[in-house]
């Protein structure tokens, strides 16, 4: 794959200032692709990020702080990509959150937000993308499922129901388009150092009053056979190759990258 297969195409990557978006981002722009950025953060950090991707890979981006809990703030997103750029050629659906808490004790709010904006927010963008893509025989939708679109971990309802949907939610969104030249496609990382674990690392040192090292090799023991960490780089090269002929017939499938997980 050269570095100018996706060239004039442009991708939007929802939660794509930090941690899993932002190394799918910048495996995107590598290979020539434009991108939107979206997700929240610090404003200067966030202009010096993508414009510093821009300059890094020679393409053109965007920002838009859409909170994707809120639809009339994701079609507000949609249009500044397609008023931009002209529309949006690779949707990429990373945008979450976690809350950990057995069922019983689950916050309602938490319920909501978690389901709003792991699950539902792929709706509205998917809905908003598809015209384009269609009129263009071309498109690649990326789902960031994750491992727990595939099994289960105690604690994480919400969480978990919200990524089996989005793993059903992809085999639909494929079929339907199945005649077309518009894919789509699910991964299913297991555990990525994200801010997002590294939470779950710092509430375990802090709970077991151990080091931070070996709080992550507590963690990926539980799980993970490999022992280490998933990494973005990984799994934006997923991504690229998702979006590449090579995967012209990959079509709604959960594409677990997890040391293992799953396979247990």
């Amino acid at each position: 794959m050269n570095s100018t297969m996706l060239s004039g195409k442009t991708a939007l990557v929802t939660g794509s200032t930090s941690g899993i978006g932002l190394g799918i981002a910048r495996a995107l722009a590598a290979q020539g692709a434009n991108i939107v950025f979206n997700g929240f953060g610090d404003a200067a950090q966030i202009e010096q990020l993508h414009t510093g991707v821009a300059k890094e890979f020679g393409v053109r981006t965007a920002y838009s702080g859409a909170d994707m809990s809120k639809p009339e703030q994701i079609e507000e997103m949609m249009r500044m990509a397609a008023a931009q750029f002209g529309g949006v050629d690779i949707l990429v659906n990373n945008a979450g959150i976690q809350h950990v808490s057995n069922v019983e004790d689950f916050p309602v709010e938490k319920w909501d937000a978690i389901i709003a904006i792991n699950l539902t927010s792929a709706f509205h963008t998917t809905r908003l993308a598809l015209p384009w893509m269609k009129q263009k025989n071309w498109g690649r939708i990326v789902n960031l499922a994750s491992v727990h679109g595939l099994v289960g971990s105690a604690g994480k309802s919400a969480y978990v129901a919200a990524k089996h949907g989005l793993v059903g939610f992809t085999k639909v969104t494929a079929l339907e388009n199945a005649h077309s030249g518009v894919t789509c496609n699910a991964i299913c990382p297991g555990w990525v150092l994200t801010p997002l674990v590294q939470k779950q690392v710092d509430d375990r040192a802090a709970r077991d009053g151990i080091p931070m090292e070996a709080a992550k090799k507590a963690l990926l023991a539980e799980k993970q056979p490999s022992g280490e960490f998933v990494t973005p780089e990984e799994l934006g090269a997923l991504a690229v190759f998702f979006c590449s002929p090579a995967a012209d017939q990959v079509r709604g499938v959960a594409w677990n990258m997890d040391g293992g997980w799953a396979a247990q």
